[in-house]
């Protein structure tokens, strides 16, 4: 229990067995603990948004808290300049404020996991850490030996007999892994629990990992803690598991699974995934006949697909979530002096009909510029690109326009970056959908033109080919997510 505030809000107890006395700030916004020291006189303060979470430990037969936190933190690592590893720090306090307790005592499911994971020690534990060494700026292994596996250790969490640790030797480990591993797992109805410090890719992998073979009548979907190690972390930003400074730790240790809304991305038969900064190209995944790619980010055609596909190479990747703007600057101002490039094909949409079904309807517009479906609100920090969006609502957005000078696409873009002005503008489209198709028809020549973004993975279709994107109803994937 919580000590009992003196008049003035003030709260005696210990900080590692020093006499100190608290001081909480509640504000929504900026929850931060205070306490001084009795003896000394010092001052010393943890901001809310660097509190990781606290729970319950014996100390003499007094009541304490075990509270977990960092410090030096920032926003997850999406820029060249944020690469910055907090450090973790700890501390056993009693006599916290009964408030602040609550606000931030670690959920008990993780504990009750722990206890179990202690009671079964076998040798093929349930839970994995998966640290993808090509993410981003490469942060996340550093971030791992330096904070991660102190956390799970104070929880009580042992390495190597309660949960396996996996580092990413090439694209294709966190594909192995789920395939060979989760998979079965899963189909066989075990609970699963999977810190992926990773980007938004390490999730699509998983998902079309765990969506390769049929799910059986016994299935359970794994439980994913994402700490956001990538360039855009448009999941994290959409989802709020990086609106403090913990690179999804708080979310780890205090959050809720729920289910992770999908689409599913049907191309034609020759359709092939760019891989090797697009030097070669793989099959995809097909389901009777037809390649398949699922997705819980975004997908698009046209500008947005290009800069992303562009900007996918070792050099452009040192400069993180900046490597959008500059790929973006390169395509909207070529070289040459021409105008950005006027993307042809005939682009479809499934609306809800009046009656209650559903209906195709094809745009007017033949050529276009931007043509992008969400699930979420945001692709990287501050980008609103759906401000409709809501936390797993499961909607399905399309936004869209045709073409313009570089100079307004960049205007317009902006906005996006102003709480998603962009959806104002009267040239720009913005509806919720059922799906969308894109029938290129011939209409394009270069291949460069025909390139499809799935959550970050480049697909090109033929020159008569299509895509089509369609919400997915399966439960395949939760995530732990902290409601506002």
């Amino acid at each position: 229990m919580g000590a009992t505030p003196s008049k003035d809000s003030q709260w005696t107890g210990e900080v590692d067995g020093k006499r100190v006395e608290f001081t909480y700030d509640r504000d929504k916004d900026q929850k931060q603990l205070r306490y001084r020291y009795k003896k000394s006189g010092r001052h010393v303060k943890i901001d809310g948004d660097n509190i990781i979470g606290l729970f319950s430990v014996p100390r003499g037969g007094v009541s304490a808290s075990s509270l977990l936190y960092v410090k030096g933190a920032n926003q997850p690592p999406d820029g060249k300049n944020d690469q910055q590893v907090p450090t973790f720090r700890s501390l056993v306090a009693t006599g916290l404020p009964e408030d602040f307790i609550q606000n931030f005592r670690i959920d008990t499911k993780l504990l009750d996991l722990q206890q179990e994971a202690v009671a079964q020690s076998t040798d093929t534990p349930n839970i994995h850490v998966i640290v993808s060494t090509l993410s981003g700026t490469g942060l996340a292994k550093g971030f791992f030996q330096d904070v991660v596996r102190h956390v799970l250790g104070h929880i009580g969490f042992r390495e190597g007999k309660d949960y396996l640790v996996h580092h990413t030797r090439s694209s294709t480990t966190v594909t192995e892994i789920a395939t060979s591993v989760f998979l079965p797992r899963a189909n066989d109805g075990v609970p699963q629990h999977i810190i992926l410090l990773s980007g938004d890719g390490g999730v699509l992998d998983t998902i079309n990992a765990l969506l390769s073979r049929p799910q059986s009548p016994a299935y359970v979907a794994p439980v994913v803690a994402l700490l956001p190690m990538g360039t855009g972390n448009a999941l994290a930003h959409s989802l709020g598991i990086s609106r403090d400074h913990t690179l999804g730790l708080a979310t780890f240790a205090r959050g809720t699974p729920k289910p992770l809304p999908l689409f599913r991305a049907a191309f034609s038969p020759g359709a092939r995934l760019l891989v090797d900064e697009s030097r070669r190209e793989e099959r995809l995944h097909s389901e009777d006949g037809t390649p398949v790619l699922y997705g819980a980010v975004v997908c698009s055609w046209g500008f947005h697909a290009g800069l992303v596909a562009d900007s996918d190479t070792v050099e452009y990747r040192k400069y993180g979530a900046e490597r959008f703007q500059m790929a973006a600057k390169a395509a909207l101002f070529p070289e040459d002096g021409s105008p950005p490039h006027r993307y042809r094909a005939k682009v479809s949409v499934l609306r809800k009909s009046a009656d209650g079904g559903e209906k195709w309807e094809v745009l007017e517009r033949e050529e276009h510029m931007y043509v992008l479906t969400t699930l979420v609100s945001s692709l990287e920090k501050g980008f609103t690109v759906s401000p409709d969006s809501k936390p797993l609502d499961g909607r399905l957005r399309l936004v869209h326009f045709g073409p313009m000078g570089g100079e307004e696409v960049m205007r317009v873009m902006g906005l996006a970056y102003q709480g998603g002005g962009h959806v104002k503008e009267e040239a720009v489209g913005y509806e919720d959908i059922e799906g969308m198709r894109i029938d290129f028809e011939g209409r394009e020549d270069d291949p460069r033109w025909r390139r499809i973004c799935v959550d970050g993975k480049i697909i090109r279709v033929e020159k008569d080919g299509w895509v089509e994107v369609r919400k997915d109803p399966r439960h395949v994937l939760d995530i732990l997510n902290i409601s506002s």
